[in-house]
């Protein structure tokens, strides 16, 4: 007789000879592929899977040798220049994981790809069929990783954001069903049985009452062994770990209850809840889908981005003419032609005409920007009046808006030390209501209630912890996609923890306080020298620095320049026609007796000796002033430019305490005394310079012009060039704080006042149901105030 496949399910062959020894039983499989996967499965110890879920699995590549082979494609360099993201010897991608149907499917995949040398993170995301993957290049090559994957049943592939909404709306498809059916289905049983329990049927003989049960029964059933599989799995998952999460004691009261009712029908004695069920399985699942749906609104902010890059760009060739092609395939040094109303389609600086572009979908502000030749204009980003002709900076790959979904997705991987202390207390407090509703069971038996199995019913429903573990994860994924609709991008999900401390807020001058466009305000040259050439050999070496300051020495005619060196924080320097020169600092050319102006702060070196100095001013930055005065910790500057600059700066802005002349080391180590005084500092930069200090404050904040390895070191970005999103970082900051603290307080008074009544058997079960669920409604609805 034939039987089904045990892997897939589908149908066997006849007297099939594809057989697997699986959780001690003889298994028969269909083919070599199922054969292949459940044996590879079997080997590397993870058996559980078979226990764990719920649907069955995709079905095994027949011919999975040549599927592996096929693989080995994708370890082209080439290939991996449009998904794979790389910093030193790290890459990262996002797959998309054909197969999965379950959340046991999850756990399979971590479980293996952890075990591989060279795996460096591995998060899985069910619901949108997703993985995160990060590993050691020169440990590991990406077709082994996606050969692991596919040894284990599951195909792998580069994930296409296309994909992302579709994933989603399978994942809410599969809640509504589960909702959806406990809610019809509590909606029947509740008539009924409250009609019985209430009498309004009147006298009703024996007979029908049974009827009624039994009828309720075939009702709860599907409730039971569907809807509430979820919570099956959660709770054999984390048994399955040595540890306990809220799934037990949920799982323990749903089986226990539902058990005790088949009894009471089946026997025709004793109390069945099953409107209690019913209701219990769909306010859970409601509380569930209300967080699944939060999450999800704060995922697609930063995943939702890649909708607004376009597929193709108007690309200029040798003749200057437009050819229509494909925006990922743009690499850097290409022109691109955007017309009024077209989409950016990577990041890049324009270098013919001028345009009003809509950022909003970066910074949150629809007023149009005004952007001119040598501005930088953002892939996304929409043309609204002009037309321009833009140099491709980078491929769409690194483009900011791929750049800011990768952070965000690295960011919601992380778990902030407040969500880690509550996922901890939350197992204790598991513990401590599995021994309570224990306890309260023996007690009652012993004094010989025949309440007591219903009473540790309700001390297990009552006080199920399903509200303390959605206290701050609920809070803190809406947090930060207020943030990030907003133009706020946060790296590291505790930063928002730590913002709350902050007492002290370091501010670089330069291109955070003013708006790094300087101007060459007046020049002085010594006697040897004529100004047209001092100015040609400042602007030659000025030509390849990043500093902004650079961009006030422009020539039409640069120089021949060799062995050329930046020094962060102090200048540059380098060799022209057989001479070596250096520009930057007082400190660093060796000018502080040259007898030049006091006004003057860059000089210009030639064979160490200062051959001309020029005053360069900068302007600041709107509403600098006005966002300073709204924040209440205590502000400080902190730059490398002279004193005298910077106490200008200070005086316009109305700050009191400044530090100027300082080079990288001198701000590392004067933030290190704050913090050894006790201070939580803040520092904002936007320079190389500002990188150390950067790294060694509490919280460090990029603004939106800093250089990429500002960027990379910061813990927070603000999209926009300007610091007035600062306070917006602080409200928020404070009211996730709020929330958080609101959602433990009601969590944990909830339980605390409820179970008195339970323990005493005040509380019958139906009542331990709707106070349990709305306390969890009550948790994930409070957190979404945030985003309002």
């Amino acid at each position: 007789m034939s039987t089904t496949c045990f892997h897939c399910g589908q149908a066997n062959p006849a007297e099939t000879p594809f057989t697997v020894t699986l959780l001690g039983e003889r298994r028969e499989l269909c083919c070599p592929g199922c054969e292949a996967v459940a044996t590879a499965i079997k080997e590397n110890g993870l058996e559980d899977y078979y226990q764990f879920r719920t649907e069955k699995a995709a079905k095994g590549d027949a011919s999975i040798l040549a599927s592996l082979d096929a693989l080995s494609v994708y370890d082209d360099p080439a290939l991996q220049e449009d998904f794979v993201y790389q910093t030193d010897d790290i890459k990262q991608i996002q797959l998309t994981i054909e197969g999965i149907t379950c959340a046991a499917c999850g756990w399979l995949i971590e479980k293996q790809l952890s075990r591989v040398s060279g795996i460096q993170q591995v998060a899985v995301n069910v619901g949108e069929r997703r993985a995160l993957v990060s590993w050691q290049a020169s440990n590991i090559t990406l077709s082994l990783i996606l050969k692991t994957l596919q040894k284990i049943g599951y195909k792998a592939l580069p994930f296409e954001p296309d994909e992302h909404e579709k994933s989603f709306k399978a994942e809410n498809n599969r809640f509504l069903k589960r909702l959806g059916l406990a809610g019809l289905m509590t909606m029947q049983v509740m008539m009924l049985m409250a009609a019985l329990y209430f009498d309004w049927f009147g006298n009703i003989d024996q007979d029908t009452k049974q009827y009624f049960y039994w009828v309720s029964l075939v009702l709860t059933t599907p409730v039971v062994f569907y809807s509430g599989s979820v919570f099956y799995i959660g709770a054999l998952k984390a048994l399955s770990a040595r540890s306990v999460n809220m799934d037990v004691p949920i799982s323990i009261a749903v089986l226990a209850t539902f058990f005790a009712g088949v009894k009471s029908t089946v026997l025709a004695q004793g109390e069945a809840y099953f409107e209690s069920i019913c209701m219990f399985i769909f306010l859970l699942l409601l509380s569930r889908y209300l967080e699944h749906s939060s999450r999800h609104r704060a995922a697609t902010i930063s995943a939702n981005l890649q909708q607004f890059v376009p597929v193709t760009a108007n690309i200029l060739d040798e003749t200057n003419t437009p050819i229509r092609g494909l925006a990922k395939s743009l690499r850097p040094g290409q022109h691109v032609l955007v017309k009024a109303g077209e989409t950016i389609p990577v990041d890049g600086i324009i270098i013919e005409g001028a345009a009003d572009i809509d950022e909003s979908m970066l910074t949150g502000e629809f007023e149009p920007v005004n952007k001119q030749v040598g501005d930088t204009a953002y892939g996304g980003t929409i043309n609204r009046v002009g037309n321009v002709i833009i140099k491709v900076e980078k491929t769409l790959k690194e483009a900011l808006v791929n750049q800011i979904i990768r952070i965000q997705t690295t960011a919601m991987a992380g778990k902030p030390k407040a969500a880690q202390m509550a996922d901890i207390f939350s197992q204790y407090f598991v513990v401590a209501v599995l021994l309570i509703a224990l306890s309260s069971y023996l007690y009652w038996t012993i004094q010989g209630s025949e309440q007591a199995f219903w009473i540790a019913i309700a001390v297990l429903v009552a006080t199920c912890p399903c509200a303390l573990g959605l206290a701050t994860p609920s809070a803190l994924t809406c947090a930060m996609a207020k943030l990030n609709k907003n133009g706020i991008l946060l790296k590291r999900a505790e930063a928002l923890e730590q913002v709350n401390s902050i007492d002290l807020i370091a501010l670089d001058k330069t291109g955070t306080l003013t708006e790094g466009k300087f101007i060459l305000h007046h020049t002085w040259i010594t006697e040897d020298v004529s100004l047209e050439q001092a100015c040609r050999v400042a602007a030659t070496l000025e030509s390849r620095s990043e500093h902004p300051i650079a961009n006030a020495f422009i020539s039409e005619e640069l120089l021949a320049l060799n062995n050329f060196k930046v020094t962060p924080g102090y200048g540059v320097s380098g060799d022209i026609d057989g001479k070596h020169y250096k520009i930057g600092s007082a400190t660093f050319t060796s000018a502080h007796h040259c007898g030049f102006p006091k006004q003057a702060n860059v000089f210009l070196q030639r064979n160490d000796v200062c051959i001309a100095a020029f005053e360069v001013t900068d302007k600041l930055k709107s509403d600098v002033a006005e966002t300073l005065r709204l924040l209440d910790q205590r502000l400080i500057i902190l730059s490398g430019d002279q004193l005298k600059q910077v106490q200008h700066v200070a005086r316009e802005v109305g700050i009191t305490e400044y530090y100027g002349g300082h080079t990288p080391e001198q701000k590392y180590q004067l933030v290190q005394s704050f913090q050894q005084q006790g201070h939580k500092v803040m520092m904002l930069g936007d320079g190389i310079n500002d990188t150390p200090v950067l790294a060694s404050s509490h919280v460090s904040v990029a603004v939106g012009n800093a250089t990429d390895v500002a960027k990379s070191t910061a813990d927070v970005i603000l999209l926009k060039d300007k610091i007035n999103l600062l306070p917006q970082l602080f409200r928020v900051s404070r009211q996730t704080r709020k929330i958080i603290r609101q959602n433990i307080m009601w969590a944990v008074g909830y339980n605390l006042c409820i179970l008195p009544f339970a323990v005493s058997g005040l509380l019958s079960p139906w009542m331990a149901v709707i106070g349990m669920s709305l306390s969890s409604i009550i948790v994930v609805t409070n957190s979404t105030r945030i985003l309002k």
